[in-house]
């Protein structure tokens, strides 16, 4: 079958082979378009603001925003390639994979509220702060390494059932972990407010001088909730398959 794009109609639900379809539905172009301008505007914000500031650790972050953005360019593709293979598979590794390195500078910044607290706030935690990062960064990893050849499982072979297993184990290991951080966080949070009769007034240091501690932990909290939903609706999506609700509509 000639799958040349300039032989797809636009916006037509289209067999990759015989009669399996890759897509249940064709891609929407404006939502598409739309995230890929949002996702490239806060990259670039976030890589002036990385490199003006010297905040290395947010550079697992900024790349998870770039592949975002290719990710969305795939739908874009796919919007009028839906017999396509090569746009199907970009949308889904690289939507995939950004938030495991959202969660690594996650995971980092909170080591730094840590330190910029002091002495006094690492007996706070219930992980040694030097510990801290590279405990969950290492468990963020395994996700990504488990979820990244489960996605390639999926895009290489016909069956994709393995693939999806694998990504879904992936997915569960990087909730336990994400789990076992928040809960850390939050025994930090309340421990520390504890020992602190000023905590209200107290300031962390930083390279980028005081910062307000407790409103960056409670950004932690949001962005974590978010990860945490986003992991949950993935692995409800695998686990439910091809032909539910989840993947069959946009």
């Amino acid at each position: 079958m000639d799958h040349s794009l300039s032989l797809v109609p636009r916006g037509e639900l289209l067999p990759y082979k015989g009669d399996f379809y890759l897509w249940s539905y064709v891609p929407s172009m404006a939502a598409a378009v739309i995230f890929t301008i949002v996702f490239l505007l806060l990259s670039l914000a976030h890589t002036w603001k990385m490199f003006r500031c010297r905040l290395w650790f947010c550079i697992p972050f900024v790349i998870g925003g770039y592949l975002e953005v290719v990710g969305f360019i795939g739908r874009i593709a796919a919007n009028n390639a839906t017999a396509e293979l090569m746009p199907y598979i970009i949308q889904s590794v690289f939507l995939l994979i950004p938030p495991s390195l959202f969660a690594a500078s996650i995971y980092m910044t909170l080591g730094r509220i840590m330190r910029g607290l002091g002495p006094k706030a690492e007996m706070c935690s219930i992980i040694r702060v030097k510990w801290l990062t590279t405990l969950f960064v290492v468990g963020d990893v395994f996700s990504f390494l488990i979820q990244s050849s489960g996605a390639g499982m999926m895009a290489a072979g016909d069956d994709p059932t393995i693939g999806e297993n694998i990504v879904v184990g992936g997915l569960f290991i990087q909730i336990l972990f994400f789990g076992l951080f928040v809960a850390a966080a939050v025994i930090f949070h309340l421990r520390y407010r504890r020992s602190s009769a000023n905590w209200r007034t107290v300031a962390a240091t930083s390279v980028l001088g005081t910062f307000d501690w407790e409103r960056m932990m409670l950004m932690l909290y949001a962005t974590s909730a978010l990860i945490l939903v986003r992991c949950i609706f993935r692995i409800i999506e695998y686990v439910m398959g091809a032909d539910a609700y989840p993947l069959k509509n946009e």
